[in-house]
């Protein structure tokens, strides 16, 4: 356990030194820096893919948590890196309730676009590393959990969703993760990550 959360520290690590050699490449060529933030809030997430379809499966709640920053090439353009805690997995509708749970740091770079003031649509890649895995079952009113370990550690996907920006730096905005990398490992089942977000967030 020790050695695999020091493996997940060394990527994080290395994402991070990359994304902040990235920045500052990037901004060179932004117009200004919009600031340091704060985001969180409530995840819906299920597995997707056609190795589910049959299966029943429902969304699960979860929530996420972490950091951005804003650099904006134009007054309607900008690109935001970020750095986030997320509970992600799935429900099932079955005798015991059973569930799994897979907690990730996700790190995606988003692309904003502003039609309007305010208003804004974004997509981007997001790249996501596990931190852990565990399954749950609720039997005559226990919860049994077991740590999990077929599940790849990285996992590649696609954000959208659009966003408005409140007063005194606040913002809000829904998004929906695309995961485009089957979760377990020395498998060949077509199952993926999939949810949506909710999140309010602060500018500094």
């Amino acid at each position: 356990m020790g050695d695999q959360l020091l493996k997940h520290m060394k990527k994080l690590l290395l994402v991070i030194a990359l994304g902040f050699i990235g920045i500052s490449a990037t901004q060179a060529q932004t117009k200004y820096l919009g600031g340091f933030g704060i985001r969180g809030g409530a995840n819906l997430f299920n597995f997707g893919g056609s190795d589910v379809e049959e299966n029943d499966y429902t969304n699960r709640v979860g929530f996420h948590a972490g950091i951005y920053t804003m650099m904006f090439a134009t007054d309607r353009f900008a690109i935001e890196p970020g750095i986030y805690y997320s509970v992600k997995g799935t429900q099932n509708n079955d005798a015991v309730d059973s569930r799994a749970i897979f907690n990730y740091v996700d790190v995606p770079v988003l692309f904003r676009l502003y039609p309007s003031e305010g208003f804004n649509i974004f997509a981007g890649p997001q790249i996501s590393f596990l931190a852990s895995s565990k399954y749950e079952g609720d039997f005559f009113g226990s919860t049994i959990s077991f740590e999990g370990d077929n599940a790849k550690e990285t996992d590649l996907g696609l954000v959208f969703g659009v966003g408005y920006n409140l007063p005194k730096g606040f913002n809000v905005q829904g998004s929906y993760d695309y995961g485009m990398t089957p979760i377990f490992k020395n498998s060949d089942a077509d199952v993926f990550n999939r949810g949506f977000k909710i999140s309010l967030g602060y500018t500094f």
